[in-house]
């Protein structure tokens, strides 16, 4: 997410100031070269309040826009008291921070559409005044973060937007998800590498944004979102995972049989997940820029690529 959003901010404008931080270090090879030269980069924990005090009195930012957290379900069952604390004291750590420093940024907090639970179908698409109701760990750490963006923009006047982010997609993203995992299999399937694509439960329905067009939607937040404000960042489009897993096969030219590992099913998911973006829409004038089709081909192209150059067998299969 880093990556494009840092990408994004460039090609708006070349002489922006970016400062990063992160405890990986920066990304300077394929996919991450955009970057080198071009951010002041920190490494280290955000769980260390000095640390992120300290940089944020060095650079003094307009804007803060905090990406720093576990943002898989899966992890959060295996580890939801790791997930819980970390992903709720880096978002305290940094707007304690400005909070102390008096510095005026403007905060967006991000969230997740896991925020709101198991809503009936007939009362999709979720809208930012329904109820939250979280029910697995990683969306209790950022039903915990949104409130503490209410408590710091009521009580103390912080300048804070934040976000309901619905799924993400696109090139780069790690394996640990859904899609990208598909895409990576599919890959394999028509590379000669695997022949056959597990998986877990394919009956839910998820609301799939290009992540490219988030960073776009981020920034735009950043300039026109009000304080106290939340808001969906989603396409409005339902998919069920199925569908997503046959588009993939069909772009790919695969017809690989798909297993079930029961591994990947979670103890509770969300069935359906869909969301409105009128709100996001009214409020800065964001239109979406990649349907579902166009990220699943980016997808499959990154995934190709990546794959030739590790095996060495470009040019195989193609």
């Amino acid at each position: 997410m880093g990556e494009h959003y840092t990408r994004y901010l460039l090609s708006k404008d070349p002489s922006v100031e970016i400062v990063g931080a992160d405890i990986k270090p920066l990304r300077t090879g394929p996919g991450g070269d955009t970057q080198a030269g071009k951010v002041t980069f920190y490494r280290g924990s955000f769980l260390d309040k000095k640390w992120v005090f300290d940089i944020i009195k060095r650079h003094k930012p307009d804007r803060v826009i905090n990406l720093a957290s576990y943002s898989s379900v899966a992890f959060s069952w295996e580890n939801p008291s790791e997930c819980f604390v970390n992903n709720t004291n880096i978002f305290l750590n940094i707007i304690d921070s400005v909070r102390e420093l008096k510095s005026g940024a403007k905060v967006l907090s991000v969230g997740s559409s896991e925020e709101y639970g198991p809503v009936s179908e007939k009362d999709m698409p979720l809208e930012e005044s329904m109820r939250t109701g979280p029910i697995n760990p990683y969306a209790a750490a950022r039903v915990a973060q949104e409130n503490l963006s209410g408590v710091y923009a009521a009580g103390y006047g912080l300048d804070i937007v934040c976000t309901r982010s619905f799924n993400h997609v696109g090139p780069g993203q790690p394996d640990i998800f859904a899609v990208s995992s598909f895409a990576r299999q599919v890959t394999e399937a028509r590379l000669g590498l695997r022949d056959k694509i597990t998986c877990g439960n394919l009956g839910i329905v998820r609301d799939f944004i290009d992540v490219r067009d988030v960073v776009k939607a981020y920034d735009l937040l950043l300039e026109k979102g009000k304080k106290g404000e939340i808001y969906n960042v989603c396409s409005g489009e339902g998919y069920r995972l199925s569908e997503v897993l046959e588009m993939l096969k069909r772009k790919a030219g695969v017809d690989a049989p798909v297993e079930k590992n029961a591994a990947l099913v979670r103890p509770a998911d969300n069935p359906v997940i869909v969301g409105s973006c009128r709100k996001l829409e009214s409020a800065t004038g964001f239109k979406r820029k990649y349907d579902l089709s166009r990220s699943l081909d980016d997808i499959l192209a990154y995934w190709k690529n990546s794959l030739e150059r590790a095996s060495g067998i470009s040019g195989k299969n193609k």
